[in-house]
């Protein structure tokens, strides 16, 4: 297993301020071009405990609504197709490991264990996430729930290493059986219809299918996200979701405010490599 970077308290806020310039730049667009967004995790927590990121954050991540986030990734390509920030999502030219879009700053380097040998910018990214409405009926979640392990599967390529031996073992097996990398778009492509292919307005909860197995089973009221509120954070307005009390209680406990004990205080991410003032290169590592 490849070595963990660490991080001096230096380059962990020379990090936020990179992400920080990310967030501006997205909400700016979203802003000019009427889309929906939401901070989240432990960007919205920053917000109303700090004000700011959390000290040993190391990135920003936000929600998107299906709908705008499709329009987003559309429009994005048309409108900022060079500069310093370059939008990565899969195509059949781009392979990211990820299963939801990315904003990347081309003005450093940040190269994560993960994606070290991918021919990708590898700047700081900030992480856009899809939210789906749930299906009210059990059978239903099931079969969602199904398709999203598929379409995470095939879509990342990439065998779970902390999600149970079972699930290891059989993603190993598919991706033995189905190695073309057309037949696994193939199979990613359909996974995603089937697995958003409800109606919001007959859902009663919504949920964040491109997240990890665990996180894809959380569900919230889809009242908490029908309208959007301003928090402040680095000293900057950003939308949240109107219900953001309830969404951060059901997604992390009741305790969401209270800081994690000393020894959780670390950076979550697994990194290779930090250049804050380089800019990225576009080449992976070959080891």
């Amino acid at each position: 297993m490849a070595e963990k970077l660490e991080l001096s308290p230096e380059q962990i806020r020379g990090l936020q301020l990179k992400e920080l310039d990310l967030l501006i730049k997205f909400s700016e667009f979203c802003e000019q071009n009427s889309l929906t967004y939401y901070l989240c995790g432990g960007c919205l927590i920053g917000s109303l405990r700090y004000g700011k990121f959390i000290p040993w954050d190391d990135d920003a991540d936000v929600f998107m609504p299906r709908a705008d986030y499709e329009i987003f990734i559309k429009e994005w390509q048309k409108q900022r197709a060079d500069g310093r920030f370059v939008l990565l999502n899969e195509t059949d030219d781009t392979f990211t490991r990820n299963c939801f879009a990315t904003l990347v700053d081309t003005s450093s380097t940040l190269i994560k264990n993960y994606q070290k040998d991918l021919d990708i910018p590898h700047g700081v990214a900030f992480d856009i996430f899809p939210i789906d409405p749930r299906p009210d009926r059990k059978i239903q979640k099931y079969c969602q729930y199904f398709w999203c392990i598929i379409y995470s599967l095939f879509r990342a390529q990439t065998i779970p290493e902390k999600h149970g031996g079972l699930m290891a073992k059989g993603s190993k097996l598919l991706l033995s059986v189905f190695k073309k990398y057309k037949t696994r778009k193939k199979i990613w492509k359909f996974a995603e219809k089937q697995m958003t292919k409800y109606c919001i307005e007959d859902c009663k909860n919504v949920c964040e299918l491109c997240a990890g197995p665990r996180i894809m089973k959380n569900e919230y009221p889809k009242e908490l996200f029908e309208d959007t509120t301003e928090v402040y954070f680095e000293g900057h307005k950003f939308k949240a979701m109107k219900g953001y009390k309830k969404y951060l209680e059901l997604a992390f406990g009741p305790d969401y405010m209270t800081p994690p004990p000393e020894s959780e205080q670390v950076v979550s991410h697994d990194l290779y490599y930090l250049d804050l003032d380089a800019p990225c290169p576009h080449k992976g590592i070959k080891e």
